[in-house]
């Protein structure tokens, strides 16, 4: 059976390693990105580049996106240059941006107009689940359209989970997103905590990272912490933007979210300062700068 061509928007930190996975696999993978510098990797290794995004379009089976800010998403989609104007009968165009779910069936039935399907896919992981292809994806839409490409979704991804209509998927990583929300904050404070009280960093993670405060948050993001490691996984600007949409959606139903409330509160100030462009574990350097002493 012949593969389907895939197109590829968004070859930034976590688009790069995806669409790599794809042409490892074997995969025509079509790439555009607003700064093409970044997409040279990839053609070196066999994707073709489309200069727009109304190429790309015209000559891809299936269009997969992962970009910034829903604003980004909206314009590549829906814009007159944009993919549904430009998408052939038929096409499956699937974004993997967090993005707001209102945006996701707004796409969805601009799309069905057209005679093309659409998946709203956001994923979990970070970087390393990017570089590994252990992504947890969550897609929302048609299942009839879902089985046609979860071959694709799991070649990107190891944990692929079908959450029902068009915008669950986008629903379901605004819950994974507020369950990190002050888990971030937890496991910064616990490693002040802990370096403050004198102790082994290394032993601690060997303590508590096996028991009830385990997390992923603790045991990829902890290390680097400690590290001081702060290149970005997941750059702060874009939790920021998913704590925000998360809020908003809360906001609609009435809905208290007292942690996710306050780790926006110091993300905002986390970024105020001038760490926006950094990994969302660089929050321990602000919480560090108030340690009182003495």
């Amino acid at each position: 059976m012949t593969k389907k061509t895939i197109g590829f928007v968004g070859t930034g930190v976590m688009g790069k390693s995806m669409a790599t996975h794809l042409i490892n696999k074997g995969y025509e993978v079509n790439v555009y990105n607003r700064t093409k510098s970044k997409a040279d990797e990839l053609v070196e290794i066999g994707a073709t580049w489309c200069d727009t995004i109304a190429d790309l379009s015209k000559t891809s089976d299936v269009i997969i996106s992962i970009v910034g800010y829903p604003k980004d998403v909206e314009s590549i989609y829906l814009d007159e240059s944009g993919i549904i104007n430009h998408a052939k009968d038929g096409t499956t165009i699937i974004d993997m941006t967090t993005s707001s779910p209102a945006l996701a069936e707004r796409i969805y039935n601009e799309a069905k107009t057209k005679n093309i399907n659409s998946l709203d896919a956001p994923v979990s992981g970070g970087d390393v689940g990017a570089k590994n292809a252990t992504l947890t994806i969550m897609v929302g839409g048609d299942e009839e359209v879902f089985n046609q490409v979860e071959d694709i979704f799991n070649v990107i991804g190891q944990n692929v989970v079908y959450q029902g209509k068009s915008g669950n998927g986008q629903h379901t990583k605004l819950a994974n997103q507020i369950a990190i929300a002050a888990g971030m904050l937890g496991v910064a404070e616990a490693i002040i905590y802990a370096e403050e009280a004198g102790l082994n960093i290394d032993k601690v993670f060997s303590s508590i990272e096996h028991g009830a405060a385990g997390s992923w948050s603790l045991s990829n993001l902890g290390p680097r912490m400690v590290k001081g490691d702060y290149a970005p996984g997941f750059y702060v600007k874009h939790f920021i933007k998913d704590m925000r949409i998360a809020i908003e959606e809360s906001e609609k139903r009435d809905l208290y979210m007292p942690g996710l409330l306050k780790a926006k509160e110091v993300y905002d100030a986390l970024s105020e300062a001038g760490f926006e462009d950094n990994g969302t574990q660089s929050v321990i350097q602000l919480l560090k700068n108030h340690i009182k002493k003495g």
